[in-house]
């Protein structure tokens, strides 16, 4: 028997125009999830907003940057490095933030939800 991925859900977040490159703004999803959308030279990246260190939601407003070549924001509270692509803390093993796929569409961040 073979199971399926459900294709995942796309909401429209922002114009890729309103990101400025190397920064990061917060969106709600319709479901209450925060996310922290960041734009970078190269890429787009979706992680969850709460720093799991704080518990605040602030990873928007981290400082977004390049660590040999792995792409990270660092939390503005604690300064925990935390990968853009996978969510891990690169600083501290076993920690991590939720990712979200990203597309943009017509110029239009869209974020992924199952």
């Amino acid at each position: 028997m073979t199971s399926t991925v459900p294709a995942p859900a796309w909401t429209a977040v922002c114009p890729l125009s309103a990101i400025e490159p190397e920064t990061g703004v917060a969106a709600l999803l319709p479901d209450g999830a925060q996310v922290a959308v960041f734009r970078t030279r190269d890429a787009v990246y979706a992680l969850g907003n709460i720093d799991p260190f704080s518990q605040a939601a602030v990873l928007a407003r981290g400082i977004v940057g390049d660590l040999r070549g792995t792409p990270v924001v660092a939390s503005p509270m604690h300064k925990q490095r935390f990968d853009l692509r996978t969510g891990e803390c690169l600083d501290d093993q076993g920690v991590s933030v939720p990712t979200y796929p990203v597309r943009v569409v017509g110029g239009t961040i869209q974020l992924g939800r199952p």
